[in-house]
C-alpha cells in the first residue's frame, strides 16, 4: 500500500519512530540498523511494509530498500514472523544475512535472540539463492559512486557473476586510475578485462 514515506522525524527510539508526513503522524516500527542510519537527522525517507493483522495494522520502516526486501523474504518463511524478522535485521545487516545464508552458517544466525537451530537452518534453506549476493570485501574498498554501481548492475544484467563483475570493475579502475569518463567507458573497459 505504501512504498515509502518521507517526512520530518518527530520522535525516535531504537524500536520505532513517528514520521510527520504532510501533517499526518505515522507510527513506524524500525530495526536498530535503520535507527543508526536515521538518528541525528531532522527528516528522512523510510521504505515501508504494511502488515495487516486481526488486531491491527503495523507499519514497518527501513532505511534501505534492500533491508525491506530482506524483511519481506524473512516473513515468507514458515515460523518466522515480523518480530523475529525485525530482531534478525536489528542484529545483522541485510548484507551480513546474505553472507551467512550463502555460506550456510547457521551458528552465526543462532546468535540472534529468538532464532534456534531449526529456525536458522530453515532460514538458510529457504533463502539460499533468493537474497542478493553479499558484496566481496575487495569491492567494498572501491569508492562507491553511481557510475560504479551502474556499471556493476549492467554487468550483472549481462549474466556475469557478481565476483567476476566486481573484479573486472576493479581492474578497469586500476588501469585507468579511476579516471574513466562515463559509465559506458567503465563497462567497456571492464568487459575487456573479463
Amino acid at each position: 500500500m505504501f512504498g515509502y514515506l518521507e517526512g520530518k522525524l518527530v520522535g525516535l527510539t531504537p524500536t520505532h519512530t513517528y514520521l510527520d508526513v504532510a501533517g499526518v503522524g505515522y507510527d513506524i516500527q524500525i530495526t536498530l540498523n535503520t535507527y543508526e542510519l536515521i538518528s541525528g537527522k531532522e527528516s528522512c525517507l523510510l521504505y515501508t511494509h504494511l502488515q495487516v493483522r486481526e488486531d491491527g495494522w503495523v507499519l514497518y520502516g527501513f532505511a534501505t530498500e534492500a533491508e525491506r526486501e530482506t524483511f519481506r523474504k524473512l516473513l515468507s518463511i514458515s515460523g518466522v514472523g515480523s518480530g523475529t524478522s525485525r530482531l534478525i535485521l536489528s542484529s545483522l545487516t541485510s548484507q551480513d544475512l546474505s553472507r551467512i545464508v550463502a555460506n550456510g552458517d547457521s551458528k552465526a544466525l543462532e546468535k540472534v535472540k529468538g532464532v534456534g537451530g531449526k529456525t536458522a537452518q530453515r532460514i538458510i534453506l529457504e533463502l539460499k539463492g533468493k537474497l542478493p549476493d553479499a558484496v566481496s570485501p575487495e569491492f567494498n574498498n572501491l569508492p562507491h559512486n553511481t557510475m560504479e554501481s551502474d556499471a556493476l548492475n549492467a554487468l550483472l544484467g549481462l549474466g556475469i557473476s557478481k565476483a567476476m563483475a566486481e573484479s573486472a570493475i576493479k581492474k578497469a579502475n586500476a588501469l585507468t586510475g579511476t579516471g574513466v569518463g562515463s559509465v559506458e567507458d567503465l563497462i567497456k573497459t571492464a568487459l575487456k578485462n573479463l
